[in-house]
């Protein structure tokens, strides 16, 4: 336990790194939007190997920053992971590495069923198993054409982190 306590101490000294991520291969940066709505498309924060990744509201937003497939829910979806999977890919992330979505729905009544349907097959094509924490929710959102916006979660290693404890030799945890 001792052990234990002396990584914990170590950990809280340590300096945390975070920094803006972006893909302009996806989409356009927030620096485009009118201020004071100005944001960063997700920070990448490092914790002593580990990287977590917190991708802000990502839309149906192309590479110039227009909004795309108006009034196609399913499309305006498909798009949506697409940019979330430029932006994991730039940090070196896949969706493997998501650990939580949080989904705003302009209406849930009327696209929950389609949305569901969608991120469904997604996840399957992706292969997750164990599927994300996640939460659906009905919100306005920034622009009265879009009609869903995702947030995300990601976490990995970025370098093999021995573990030990008491009486055990080192583990390597990837």
């Amino acid at each position: 336990m001792e052990l234990l306590g002396d990584i914990l101490e170590t950990m809280a000294h340590l300096p945390i790194k975070k920094r803006a991520i972006a893909n302009h291969d996806v989409l356009n940066e927030a620096y485009e939007y009118a201020k004071p709505s100005s944001f960063s498309r997700g920070m990448r924060i490092d914790l002593n190997g580990l990287a977590i990744l917190l991708i802000s509201g990502t839309a149906s937003i192309n590479e110039r920053g227009e909004s795309v497939h108006i009034g196609d829910f399913r499309a305006q979806l498909r798009r949506t992971f697409s940019n979330i999977t430029g932006l994991l890919a730039s940090e070196g992330a896949t969706w493997h590495d998501i650990v939580r979505t949080t989904c705003y729905l302009r209406d849930i009544d009327r696209d929950y069923k389609v949305f569901n349907e969608e991120r469904t097959a997604f996840f399957k094509e992706q292969g997750l198993d164990p599927l994300p924490a996640s939460t659906g929710i009905q919100a306005h959102l920034c622009r009265p054409e879009l009609l869903v916006e995702i947030e995300a979660i990601a976490m990995f290693r970025t370098e093999n982190v021995a573990v030990r404890s008491a009486g055990s030799p080192a583990a390597e945890m990837q």
